[in-house]
């Protein structure tokens, strides 16, 4: 007759099954209780002797017994380990200022609400207040890294739209999408919501680049301003006819 010995791991189940013929009239059930490696060793020796040694040859040898027990547990613990640390990994947020964002031509970023896009603009005189002022939220990274680069959500002020960069037809595009500071507060480093995140590399004095976090190697970029094309998007690092680096102006 098999019999199993259930135990728990940081939340993990796990068994143990080995043959044996109990005396008539004696039975054994173990709960699922968070009981440890040596404990359900000594459980089986224990059953072994009751039965005078008889079936399970491995239960002679208590030493290798527990080795192999010990051995399957600690395989246990450590994928736990790793599943717990990988839900526990998230950005937090740190901070937040309001900005505005120019290009190297000097171009603003403006809001098109018929196309919900952002537009890189002159502006002249009196059109200034067309310029969009960012709230730019500040995250600590969830594991050490060798850049400096600083993750960062990108709010537009006034509002409850944030850029985010997902893909359209297999290429990374930035987007305006509605999202609020609380929801933002923590992000996991594995969830679909870090697109919500950009990498602000400072390169100069208030001089920044913006990669998505979400696909490494894609900034957030303008046109030339002699091309038609006005709207704010994604690139990869030297694209020909994009700009890739911003003044990132603080207002307070």
């Amino acid at each position: 007759q098999t019999f199993k010995c259930y135990y728990t791991v940081n939340n993990t189940s796990a068994s143990v099954a080995w043959s044996s013929k109990l005396p008539q009239g004696l039975d054994v059930e173990i709960s699922h209780h968070p009981i440890t490696l040596r404990c359900v060793a000594n459980l089986i020796i224990a059953m072994e002797r009751l039965n005078g040694g008889k079936g399970f040859a491995l239960g002679r040898d208590e030493s290798l017994l527990n080795f192999l027990l010990e051995s399957a547990v600690e395989v246990l613990e450590l994928e736990s380990e790793r599943t717990e640390a990988s839900s526990r990994a998230a950005f937090s947020s740190k901070g937040e200022y309001e900005c505005s964002v120019t290009d190297s031509e000097n171009k603003c970023w403006v809001l098109n609400e018929g196309s919900m896009e952002l537009h890189a603009m002159m502006l002249q005189g009196g059109s200034s207040y067309h310029k969009v002022h960012l709230n730019l939220s500040t995250y600590i990274t969830p594991v050490p890294s060798e850049t400096k680069a600083r993750p960062v959500a990108l709010g537009i002020k006034g509002s409850n739209l944030y850029l985010s960069c997902i893909t359209s037809e297999g290429t990374p595009t930035l987007h305006l999408e509605v999202n609020s500071t609380t929801t933002l507060k923590s992000i996991n480093h594995e969830s679909d919501m870090v697109r919500f995140l950009f990498y602000k590399q400072d390169t100069g004095v208030d001089i920044s680049t913006l990669e998505s976090a979400h696909y490494r190697n894609w900034f957030i970029s303008t046109a030339l301003q002699q091309d038609n094309t006005k709207m704010v998007n994604m690139c990869q690092s030297a694209t020909p006819n994009r700009f890739t680096t911003f003044t990132v102006q603080r207002h307070n």
